[in-house]
């Protein structure tokens, strides 16, 4: 069984494959001091509610933004799998060619969502990936990554909001029901879901004037449902995009006989 693992800068998403088929898929929060042995534990007691055993594991592919903690995970896979693990990288990807003045600046979450996006829904692509930051990559006809836009996500907003005015709340990002703000948390709460939405819907519509064929949309990450219904500029909600555009990574590095 494949063990896929994504690791971002807020969460992580552990994904077990049997086949072509996720199997169980966990959430963590992303911390680069846990070891290989304190994620060992979790796993598996995780793995162990799902009928699974650490043992089963027989292979593991890494996707990682986060360089503090990629020490550890790579230990966890050779101590615990027997395994050197898989990691992605802006160079070692079958198919995807990488068309932008410095490729190694590429994201290892930018380039599976692109091998996700363009093996599930084809080309070109606007990619929306909602999470700490809000990235928007454009795929090619032929699956090229060709860069995009990174703006700051909606929840590190509202973070710098709360933290740098000392009269403004804490509070829950949700889709207020009005525009307009009767008292301060319905304010704060417009101004951070609707002005995200103005974001999404701006960027895309310069992207697309910029580019010179129609292209789709497509949005994931942790918190794009919350967008579902409020923008007409994407397309298609897709929010397993980025750990099956992972294992399909993994298939290709497999196929072309790329060693871990």
């Amino acid at each position: 069984m494949l063990l896929a693992i994504d690791v971002g800068n807020t969460n992580s998403v552990i994904a077990l494959y049997e086949g072509a088929d996720a199997v169980a898929v966990w959430r963590t929060s992303t911390s680069s001091t846990r070891t290989a042995d304190e994620y060992a534990v979790w796993l598996s007691q995780l793995m162990a509610m799902a009928d699974f055993k650490l043992s089963d594991v027989s292979d593991c592919v890494i996707s990682n933004v986060v360089p503090q903690s990629m020490f550890h995970f790579r230990n966890l896979s050779r101590r615990y799998f027997g395994k050197e693990p898989y990691v992605v990288g802006a160079g070692n990807i079958p198919g995807v060619e990488v068309r932008i003045p410095k490729p190694s600046e590429a994201g290892a979450d930018r380039l599976v969502n692109a091998v996700g996006a363009f093996t599930a829904h084809g080309g070109p692509l606007i990619v929306v990936d909602s999470g700490t930051a809000t990235n928007f990559d454009i795929i090619g006809a032929d699956g090229g990554f060709e860069g995009g836009v990174i703006a700051p996500g909606i929840n590190l907003s509202m973070q710098a909001l709360h933290e740098a005015a000392a009269q403004l709340p804490r509070v829950a990002i949700e889709r207020p029901e009005k525009v307009i703000g009767g008292d301060t948390v319905g304010a704060m709460q417009s101004g951070v879901f609707w002005g995200y939405v103005g974001l999404i819907d701006g960027l895309i519509a310069r992207i697309k004037s910029e580019y010179p064929e129609p292209i789709k949309v497509v949005a994931t990450g942790g918190i794009a449902a919350l967008f579902e219904g409020a923008t007409s500029a994407v397309d298609i909600f897709d929010p397993d995009l980025t750990i099956r555009g992972l294992h399909e990574v993994y298939r290709r590095l497999k196929a072309a006989g790329t060693k871990a």
